[in-house]
Protein backbone atom coordinates (compact mmCIF):
# COMPACT_ATOMS: atom_id res chain seq x y z
CA UNK A 1 0.00 0.00 0.00
CA UNK A 2 1.47 3.26 -0.88
CA UNK A 3 1.09 6.60 1.24
CA UNK A 4 0.94 8.33 -2.25
CA UNK A 5 -2.73 5.83 -3.10
CA UNK A 6 -3.96 6.67 0.37
CA UNK A 7 -3.88 10.27 -0.12
CA UNK A 8 -5.26 10.31 -3.70
CA UNK A 9 -8.09 7.91 -2.60
CA UNK A 10 -8.81 9.78 0.65
CA UNK A 11 -8.94 13.35 -1.70
CA UNK A 12 -11.20 11.76 -3.71
CA UNK A 13 -13.47 10.89 -0.93
CA UNK A 14 -13.10 14.38 0.74
CA UNK A 15 -14.42 16.01 -2.83
CA UNK A 16 -17.41 13.47 -2.58
CA UNK A 17 -18.45 14.54 0.74
CA UNK A 18 -17.28 18.57 0.29
CA UNK A 19 -19.77 18.28 -2.74
CA UNK A 20 -22.32 16.83 -0.10
CA UNK A 21 -23.09 13.41 -2.40
CA UNK A 22 -24.22 11.54 0.68
CA UNK A 23 -26.00 14.14 2.78
CA UNK A 24 -29.17 13.15 1.00
CA UNK A 25 -31.48 10.77 2.32
CA UNK A 26 -31.78 9.26 -1.15
CA UNK A 27 -28.12 8.24 -1.51
CA UNK A 28 -27.63 7.15 2.40
CA UNK A 29 -30.99 4.80 1.49
CA UNK A 30 -29.28 3.72 -1.86
CA UNK A 31 -26.19 2.63 -0.32
CA UNK A 32 -27.48 0.76 2.61
CA UNK A 33 -29.30 -1.01 0.30
CA UNK A 34 -26.23 -2.14 -2.00
CA UNK A 35 -25.26 -2.98 1.36
CA UNK A 36 -27.60 -5.32 1.59
CA UNK A 37 -27.72 -6.64 -1.37
CA UNK A 38 -23.80 -7.47 -1.06
CA UNK A 39 -24.67 -9.66 1.93
CA UNK A 40 -27.59 -11.55 0.85
CA UNK A 41 -26.53 -12.05 -3.07
CA UNK A 42 -22.85 -13.01 -1.96
CA UNK A 43 -24.29 -14.92 1.45
CA UNK A 44 -21.92 -17.72 0.28
CA UNK A 45 -19.29 -16.52 -0.62
CA UNK A 46 -18.87 -15.15 2.27
CA UNK A 47 -19.15 -17.60 4.62
CA UNK A 48 -16.48 -20.23 2.03
CA UNK A 49 -14.46 -17.32 2.99
CA UNK A 50 -14.46 -17.39 6.59
CA UNK A 51 -15.02 -20.97 6.83
CA UNK A 52 -11.48 -20.84 5.14
CA UNK A 53 -9.98 -18.42 7.38
CA UNK A 54 -10.71 -20.15 10.32
CA UNK A 55 -12.94 -22.99 10.19
CA UNK A 56 -16.32 -21.16 11.29
CA UNK A 57 -19.85 -22.96 9.88
CA UNK A 58 -22.29 -21.32 7.41
CA UNK A 59 -24.77 -21.28 10.31
CA UNK A 60 -22.55 -19.83 12.87
CA UNK A 61 -21.09 -17.04 9.90
CA UNK A 62 -25.34 -16.35 9.19
CA UNK A 63 -25.66 -15.80 13.01
CA UNK A 64 -23.02 -13.74 14.49
CA UNK A 65 -22.14 -11.82 10.74
CA UNK A 66 -24.08 -11.21 7.94
CA UNK A 67 -27.38 -12.08 9.42
CA UNK A 68 -26.73 -9.67 12.37
CA UNK A 69 -25.74 -6.69 9.42
CA UNK A 70 -28.46 -7.50 7.68
CA UNK A 71 -30.93 -6.52 10.71
CA UNK A 72 -28.98 -3.51 11.33
CA UNK A 73 -29.54 -2.19 7.78
CA UNK A 74 -33.08 -2.77 8.01
CA UNK A 75 -33.59 -0.86 11.40
CA UNK A 76 -32.04 1.98 10.01
CA UNK A 77 -33.75 2.16 6.74
CA UNK A 78 -36.59 1.83 8.96
CA UNK A 79 -35.73 4.79 11.42
CA UNK A 80 -33.60 6.89 9.04
CA UNK A 81 -35.67 9.47 7.86
CA UNK A 82 -36.96 10.03 11.69
CA UNK A 83 -32.91 9.99 13.38
CA UNK A 84 -32.20 12.57 10.03
CA UNK A 85 -34.70 15.31 11.76
CA UNK A 86 -33.91 18.10 13.71
CA UNK A 87 -34.84 17.45 17.62
CA UNK A 88 -36.75 20.68 18.59
CA UNK A 89 -35.19 22.15 21.64
CA UNK A 90 -38.10 24.35 23.85
CA UNK A 91 -37.02 28.46 24.69
CA UNK A 92 -37.29 30.10 27.78
CA UNK A 93 -39.60 33.09 27.36
CA UNK A 94 -37.38 35.71 27.72
CA UNK A 95 -35.42 34.23 24.09
CA UNK A 96 -38.76 34.48 22.37
CA UNK A 97 -39.28 34.57 19.43
CA UNK A 98 -37.14 31.94 17.89
CA UNK A 99 -36.78 28.22 17.61
CA UNK A 100 -33.68 25.85 18.71
CA UNK A 101 -32.93 22.68 17.39
CA UNK A 102 -29.89 20.12 17.73
CA UNK A 103 -28.85 19.06 13.82
CA UNK A 104 -26.70 16.03 13.85
CA UNK A 105 -24.28 16.04 10.99
CA UNK A 106 -22.16 13.82 9.46
CA UNK A 107 -18.12 14.13 10.59
CA UNK A 108 -16.86 13.76 7.10
CA UNK A 109 -14.24 10.51 5.99
CA UNK A 110 -14.71 7.63 8.85
CA UNK A 111 -12.03 5.12 9.10
CA UNK A 112 -13.00 1.91 10.54
CA UNK A 113 -10.25 -0.38 11.34
CA UNK A 114 -11.88 -4.38 11.72
CA UNK A 115 -10.61 -7.17 14.13
CA UNK A 116 -10.54 -10.51 12.47
CA UNK A 117 -12.64 -12.77 15.52
CA UNK A 118 -16.12 -11.62 13.54
CA UNK A 119 -14.02 -10.28 10.09
CA UNK A 120 -16.82 -9.58 8.52
CA UNK A 121 -19.53 -8.02 11.61
CA UNK A 122 -16.93 -5.67 13.27
CA UNK A 123 -16.13 -4.58 9.71
CA UNK A 124 -19.35 -3.84 7.89
CA UNK A 125 -21.76 -3.16 11.04
CA UNK A 126 -20.09 0.39 11.98
CA UNK A 127 -20.33 1.02 8.09
CA UNK A 128 -23.82 0.84 8.34
CA UNK A 129 -23.97 3.70 10.85
CA UNK A 130 -20.95 5.72 9.14
CA UNK A 131 -23.11 5.06 6.03
CA UNK A 132 -26.87 6.23 7.96
CA UNK A 133 -25.08 9.26 9.54
CA UNK A 134 -24.20 10.38 6.05
CA UNK A 135 -20.19 10.01 6.06
CA UNK A 136 -17.75 8.59 3.29
CA UNK A 137 -15.83 5.71 4.65
CA UNK A 138 -12.53 3.86 4.26
CA UNK A 139 -12.48 0.53 5.70
CA UNK A 140 -9.51 -1.64 6.73
CA UNK A 141 -10.04 -5.30 7.10
CA UNK A 142 -7.79 -7.57 9.27
CA UNK A 143 -4.94 -9.14 7.56
CA UNK A 144 -5.45 -12.04 9.53
CA UNK A 145 -8.79 -13.24 8.14
CA UNK A 146 -7.55 -12.93 3.75
CA UNK A 147 -9.81 -14.75 2.41
CA UNK A 148 -12.61 -12.66 3.68
CA UNK A 149 -10.75 -9.61 3.57
CA UNK A 150 -10.63 -10.29 -0.03
CA UNK A 151 -14.31 -10.55 -0.67
CA UNK A 152 -14.96 -7.19 1.27
CA UNK A 153 -12.85 -5.70 -0.44
CA UNK A 154 -14.01 -6.89 -4.42
CA UNK A 155 -17.60 -7.09 -2.92
CA UNK A 156 -17.67 -3.03 -1.77
CA UNK A 157 -16.14 -2.33 -4.85
CA UNK A 158 -18.85 -3.66 -6.69
CA UNK A 159 -21.97 -2.79 -4.90
CA UNK A 160 -21.01 0.87 -3.74
CA UNK A 161 -20.22 3.82 -4.43
CA UNK A 162 -16.35 3.84 -5.25
CA UNK A 163 -16.36 7.75 -4.91
CA UNK A 164 -17.88 7.59 -1.23
CA UNK A 165 -16.55 4.20 0.18
CA UNK A 166 -13.23 2.81 -0.36
CA UNK A 167 -11.21 -0.29 0.88
CA UNK A 168 -7.50 -1.00 1.78
CA UNK A 169 -6.29 -4.43 2.40
CA UNK A 170 -2.98 -5.12 3.95
CA UNK A 171 -0.96 -5.78 6.74
CA UNK A 172 0.01 -3.86 10.17
CA UNK A 173 2.49 -2.02 8.47
CA UNK A 174 -0.76 -0.86 6.23
CA UNK A 175 -2.48 0.40 8.91
CA UNK A 176 -0.07 2.58 10.38
CA UNK A 177 0.20 3.98 7.05
CA UNK A 178 -3.14 4.73 7.01
CA UNK A 179 -2.92 6.25 10.68
CA UNK A 180 -0.59 8.58 9.67
CA UNK A 181 -3.40 10.45 7.72
CA UNK A 182 -6.03 12.65 8.96
CA UNK A 183 -9.60 11.21 9.16
CA UNK A 184 -12.24 13.12 10.66
CA UNK A 185 -12.81 10.08 13.16
CA UNK A 186 -11.84 6.66 13.96
CA UNK A 187 -13.44 3.61 14.60
CA UNK A 188 -11.50 0.55 16.30
CA UNK A 189 -12.36 -2.55 17.14
CA UNK A 190 -8.95 -4.91 18.74
CA UNK A 191 -6.35 -5.13 22.05
CA UNK A 192 -6.03 -2.21 24.55
CA UNK A 193 -2.70 -2.44 23.15
CA UNK A 194 -3.32 -1.11 19.77
CA UNK A 195 -5.84 0.90 20.90
CA UNK A 196 -3.44 3.11 22.70
CA UNK A 197 -1.54 3.06 19.23
CA UNK A 198 -4.80 3.80 17.18
CA UNK A 199 -5.42 6.92 19.81
CA UNK A 200 -1.62 8.34 19.59
CA UNK A 201 -1.99 8.91 16.20
CA UNK A 202 -6.15 10.13 15.99
CA UNK A 203 -4.23 12.89 18.87
CA UNK A 204 -1.70 14.20 15.85
CA UNK A 205 -4.86 15.36 13.93
CA UNK A 206 -7.18 15.89 16.84
CA UNK A 207 -9.21 13.20 15.35
CA UNK A 208 -12.02 11.54 17.54
CA UNK A 209 -11.96 8.04 18.04
CA UNK A 210 -14.21 5.08 18.71
CA UNK A 211 -12.74 2.42 20.53
CA UNK A 212 -14.10 -1.31 21.52
CA UNK A 213 -11.57 -3.11 23.41
CA UNK A 214 -12.10 -6.30 25.27
CA UNK A 215 -11.91 -7.44 29.00
CA UNK A 216 -11.87 -9.99 30.99
CA UNK A 217 -16.27 -10.24 31.21
CA UNK A 218 -16.76 -12.37 34.50
CA UNK A 219 -20.52 -15.25 34.67
CA UNK A 220 -21.43 -15.07 37.94
CA UNK A 221 -23.73 -18.35 38.58
CA UNK A 222 -25.58 -17.86 42.22
CA UNK A 223 -26.96 -20.77 43.97
CA UNK A 224 -30.31 -19.70 43.36
CA UNK A 225 -30.02 -19.85 39.46
CA UNK A 226 -31.17 -22.51 37.01
CA UNK A 227 -27.95 -24.58 37.01
CA UNK A 228 -29.16 -26.62 34.22
CA UNK A 229 -30.16 -23.34 32.08
CA UNK A 230 -27.09 -21.24 33.29
CA UNK A 231 -24.76 -24.60 31.76
CA UNK A 232 -25.85 -24.72 28.26
CA UNK A 233 -26.47 -20.74 27.68
CA UNK A 234 -22.28 -20.32 29.46
CA UNK A 235 -20.86 -23.70 27.60
CA UNK A 236 -22.75 -21.94 23.85
CA UNK A 237 -21.57 -18.36 24.60
CA UNK A 238 -17.88 -19.12 25.70
CA UNK A 239 -17.14 -21.66 23.11
CA UNK A 240 -19.31 -20.24 20.06
CA UNK A 241 -16.34 -18.86 17.16
CA UNK A 242 -13.78 -20.83 19.84
CA UNK A 243 -13.91 -18.66 22.52
CA UNK A 244 -12.58 -15.84 19.92
CA UNK A 245 -15.24 -13.09 21.56
CA UNK A 246 -14.86 -9.98 22.93
CA UNK A 247 -17.85 -10.23 24.95
CA UNK A 248 -17.70 -14.28 25.77
CA UNK A 249 -17.72 -14.95 29.73
CA UNK A 250 -13.78 -15.17 29.93
CA UNK A 251 -14.09 -17.18 33.30
CA UNK A 252 -17.03 -18.21 36.22
CA UNK A 253 -17.59 -17.35 39.41
CA UNK A 254 -19.69 -20.49 40.92
CA UNK A 255 -21.38 -20.62 44.07
CA UNK A 256 -19.53 -23.25 46.21
CA UNK A 257 -23.19 -25.36 46.47
CA UNK A 258 -23.69 -25.29 43.18
CA UNK A 259 -20.41 -25.69 41.39
CA UNK A 260 -20.56 -29.85 41.18
CA UNK A 261 -23.75 -29.72 39.29
CA UNK A 262 -22.72 -26.72 37.49
CA UNK A 263 -19.74 -29.12 36.14
CA UNK A 264 -21.28 -31.76 35.08
CA UNK A 265 -23.81 -30.11 32.97
CA UNK A 266 -21.40 -28.02 31.14
CA UNK A 267 -19.31 -31.19 30.45
CA UNK A 268 -23.06 -32.93 29.62
CA UNK A 269 -23.23 -29.81 27.16
CA UNK A 270 -19.92 -29.48 25.69
CA UNK A 271 -20.61 -33.42 24.35
CA UNK A 272 -24.22 -32.45 23.21
CA UNK A 273 -23.05 -29.55 21.65
CA UNK A 274 -19.69 -30.10 19.78
CA UNK A 275 -19.90 -34.26 20.05
CA UNK A 276 -17.47 -36.98 22.02
CA UNK A 277 -14.70 -35.54 20.01
CA UNK A 278 -15.32 -31.47 19.14
CA UNK A 279 -11.96 -31.75 16.57
CA UNK A 280 -14.82 -33.56 13.71
CA UNK A 281 -17.59 -31.48 14.89
CA UNK A 282 -18.78 -28.84 11.60
CA UNK A 283 -19.53 -26.59 14.57
CA UNK A 284 -16.56 -26.03 16.47
CA UNK A 285 -13.92 -23.41 14.70
CA UNK A 286 -10.24 -23.56 14.74
CA UNK A 287 -8.14 -20.81 16.43
CA UNK A 288 -7.05 -17.92 13.83
CA UNK A 289 -3.10 -17.88 13.84
CA UNK A 290 0.26 -20.06 15.25
CA UNK A 291 0.56 -17.05 17.43
CA UNK A 292 -2.61 -17.11 19.35
CA UNK A 293 -2.33 -20.92 19.71
CA UNK A 294 1.01 -20.71 20.87
CA UNK A 295 -0.26 -18.14 23.45
CA UNK A 296 -3.84 -20.10 24.45
CA UNK A 297 -1.53 -23.42 24.91
CA UNK A 298 0.45 -21.83 27.56
CA UNK A 299 -2.92 -20.78 29.52
CA UNK A 300 -3.57 -24.38 29.56
CA UNK A 301 -1.64 -25.16 32.42
CA UNK A 302 -3.30 -22.45 34.72
CA UNK A 303 -6.06 -25.00 36.25
CA UNK A 304 -6.72 -28.96 36.03
CA UNK A 305 -9.01 -29.68 32.80
CA UNK A 306 -12.07 -31.47 33.60
CA UNK A 307 -13.07 -31.58 30.03
CA UNK A 308 -11.14 -30.51 26.91
CA UNK A 309 -6.87 -29.76 27.44
CA UNK A 310 -6.80 -31.87 23.63
CA UNK A 311 -4.57 -29.54 20.95
CA UNK A 312 -3.49 -29.82 17.67
CA UNK A 313 -1.13 -27.04 16.18
CA UNK A 314 -1.18 -28.35 12.81
CA UNK A 315 -5.06 -27.42 12.74
CA UNK A 316 -4.94 -25.18 15.23
CA UNK A 317 -7.27 -26.87 17.13
CA UNK A 318 -7.93 -26.81 21.07
CA UNK A 319 -10.66 -28.23 22.71
CA UNK A 320 -13.36 -26.70 24.55
CA UNK A 321 -11.45 -26.94 27.95
CA UNK A 322 -13.25 -25.69 31.20
CA UNK A 323 -9.87 -25.49 34.11
CA UNK A 324 -10.90 -25.27 37.79
CA UNK A 325 -8.62 -25.31 40.77
CA UNK A 326 -7.41 -22.58 39.38
CA UNK A 327 -5.53 -19.87 41.23
CA UNK A 328 -5.95 -16.10 41.55
CA UNK A 329 -2.61 -15.08 40.35
CA UNK A 330 -2.47 -17.35 36.78
CA UNK A 331 -1.89 -16.25 34.02
CA UNK A 332 -5.22 -17.76 32.82
CA UNK A 333 -6.60 -15.14 35.41
CA UNK A 334 -4.44 -11.85 34.08
CA UNK A 335 -5.23 -11.28 30.77
CA UNK A 336 -8.44 -11.75 28.37
CA UNK A 337 -8.47 -15.15 27.37
CA UNK A 338 -9.94 -14.67 23.78
CA UNK A 339 -9.81 -18.40 23.13
CA UNK A 340 -11.72 -21.50 24.28
CA UNK A 341 -10.70 -22.13 27.47
CA UNK A 342 -12.89 -21.51 30.75
CA UNK A 343 -11.85 -20.48 34.06
CA UNK A 344 -14.38 -21.89 36.56
CA UNK A 345 -13.57 -20.22 40.34
CA UNK A 346 -16.15 -20.90 43.76
CA UNK A 347 -17.11 -18.29 45.67
CA UNK A 348 -18.97 -18.29 49.43
CA UNK A 349 -20.32 -15.42 49.50
CA UNK A 350 -21.84 -12.70 46.83
CA UNK A 351 -19.62 -10.13 48.58
CA UNK A 352 -16.49 -12.35 47.63
CA UNK A 353 -17.33 -13.20 44.03
CA UNK A 354 -17.83 -9.04 43.69
CA UNK A 355 -14.57 -8.48 45.33
CA UNK A 356 -12.89 -10.58 42.38
CA UNK A 357 -14.59 -8.83 39.68
CA UNK A 358 -13.75 -5.21 40.77
CA UNK A 359 -10.23 -6.32 41.20
CA UNK A 360 -9.71 -6.11 37.78
CA UNK A 361 -10.28 -2.93 34.91
CA UNK A 362 -13.72 -3.09 33.50
CA UNK A 363 -14.92 -5.51 31.29
CA UNK A 364 -16.87 -5.00 28.52
CA UNK A 365 -20.00 -7.32 30.02
CA UNK A 366 -20.93 -8.66 33.25
CA UNK A 367 -23.12 -11.78 33.19
CA UNK A 368 -25.09 -13.03 35.99
CA UNK A 369 -27.03 -16.34 36.74
CA UNK A 370 -29.81 -15.69 39.66
CA UNK A 371 -33.55 -15.93 40.22
CA UNK A 372 -33.02 -13.23 42.45
CA UNK A 373 -34.02 -9.39 41.44
CA UNK A 374 -32.27 -7.58 44.60
CA UNK A 375 -28.89 -10.08 43.89
CA UNK A 376 -29.55 -8.55 40.14
CA UNK A 377 -29.90 -5.32 41.39
CA UNK A 378 -26.41 -5.46 44.19
CA UNK A 379 -24.74 -6.88 40.77
CA UNK A 380 -25.95 -4.30 38.93
CA UNK A 381 -25.41 -1.75 41.21
CA UNK A 382 -21.70 -3.01 42.46
CA UNK A 383 -20.69 -3.30 39.47
CA UNK A 384 -18.95 -1.49 36.37
CA UNK A 385 -19.14 -2.32 32.48
CA UNK A 386 -19.90 -1.45 29.07
CA UNK A 387 -22.95 -4.02 29.44
CA UNK A 388 -24.53 -6.42 31.59
CA UNK A 389 -26.86 -9.49 31.09
CA UNK A 390 -28.95 -11.92 33.45
CA UNK A 391 -29.59 -15.51 32.90
CA UNK A 392 -28.08 -15.54 29.53
CA UNK A 393 -25.11 -14.28 27.70
CA UNK A 394 -24.23 -12.04 24.35
CA UNK A 395 -27.73 -10.98 23.53
CA UNK A 396 -27.20 -7.62 25.44
CA UNK A 397 -25.07 -7.04 21.92
CA UNK A 398 -27.76 -8.63 19.83
CA UNK A 399 -30.64 -6.26 20.31
CA UNK A 400 -29.70 -3.38 17.70
CA UNK A 401 -31.80 -0.47 19.54
CA UNK A 402 -29.02 -1.55 22.81
CA UNK A 403 -25.71 0.73 22.22
CA UNK A 404 -22.56 -1.20 22.09
CA UNK A 405 -19.41 -0.58 23.49
CA UNK A 406 -17.18 -0.45 26.46
CA UNK A 407 -16.51 1.87 29.63
CA UNK A 408 -12.59 2.75 31.44
CA UNK A 409 -10.16 -0.35 30.18
CA UNK A 410 -12.64 -1.64 27.69
CA UNK A 411 -13.05 0.93 25.27
CA UNK A 412 -15.56 3.96 24.85
CA UNK A 413 -17.78 5.06 22.69
CA UNK A 414 -21.28 3.37 21.35
CA UNK A 415 -22.72 1.99 18.53
CA UNK A 416 -25.85 0.00 16.81
CA UNK A 417 -28.72 1.29 15.40
CA UNK A 418 -30.09 4.83 17.00
CA UNK A 419 -26.64 5.48 18.99
CA UNK A 420 -24.41 3.85 16.16
CA UNK A 421 -26.46 6.98 13.68
CA UNK A 422 -24.82 9.38 16.92
CA UNK A 423 -22.08 7.69 17.46
CA UNK A 424 -20.63 8.67 13.82
CA UNK A 425 -22.22 12.69 14.00
CA UNK A 426 -21.83 15.44 15.86
CA UNK A 427 -24.43 17.81 17.24
CA UNK A 428 -24.54 20.84 16.17
CA UNK A 429 -27.14 23.54 18.06
CA UNK A 430 -28.50 25.54 15.59
CA UNK A 431 -30.90 28.55 16.91
CA UNK A 432 -32.79 30.78 15.07
CA UNK A 433 -34.04 34.25 16.23
CA UNK A 434 -36.70 36.65 14.73
CA UNK A 435 -35.38 40.17 14.53
CA UNK A 436 -38.59 41.20 16.24
CA UNK A 437 -38.81 42.55 19.67
CA UNK A 438 -35.89 43.79 20.49
CA UNK A 439 -36.63 45.38 24.03
CA UNK A 440 -33.93 48.07 25.42
CA UNK A 441 -33.75 45.43 28.85
CA UNK A 442 -30.98 42.94 27.74
CA UNK A 443 -28.71 46.09 26.57
CA UNK A 444 -26.48 48.12 28.65
CA UNK A 445 -26.26 50.28 30.29
CA UNK A 446 -27.85 47.94 33.28
CA UNK A 447 -29.23 50.20 36.35
CA UNK A 448 -30.56 48.70 39.37
CA UNK A 449 -33.86 48.64 38.35
CA UNK A 450 -33.28 47.02 35.10
CA UNK A 451 -30.77 44.59 36.45
CA UNK A 452 -33.69 43.53 39.18
CA UNK A 453 -36.14 43.05 36.28
CA UNK A 454 -33.26 41.25 34.00
CA UNK A 455 -32.53 38.76 37.31
CA UNK A 456 -36.69 38.53 37.95
CA UNK A 457 -37.08 37.48 34.18
CA UNK A 458 -34.32 35.13 33.93
CA UNK A 459 -34.99 33.54 37.46
CA UNK A 460 -39.05 33.05 37.00
CA UNK A 461 -39.21 32.24 33.26
CA UNK A 462 -36.45 29.55 32.57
Amino acid sequence: MHQQNIRETLQELRQTFMERRTASYSWRRSQLMALRRFLTEQEVEIADAINRDFGKSPAETFLTETGFIVREIDLALKHLKRWMKPERVALPLYYQFGRAAVHREPFGTVLIIGAWNYPLNISLAPLVSVIAAGNCAVVKPSEHAPHISKVIAGGLARYMDKSAVAVFEGDAEDTKALLEEHFDCIFFTGGRRAGRDVMQAASRHMTPVILELGGKSPCIVHHDASIGVAARRIVWAKFLNAGQTCIAPDYVLVHRDVEEELLRLMQEAVTAFYGADPKTSPDYPRIISDTHFTRLEGLLNGGTPVTGGERDRGERYIAPTILTGVAPDAPVMQDEIFGPILPVVTYATLDEALAVVRNGHEPLAVYLFSSSSPTRKQVLDATRSGGFCSNDLLFQSAVHGLPFGGVGQSGFGRYHGRAGYEAFSFSRSVFHRSVFPDPDLRYPPYGSRKFKLLKSLVTLFH
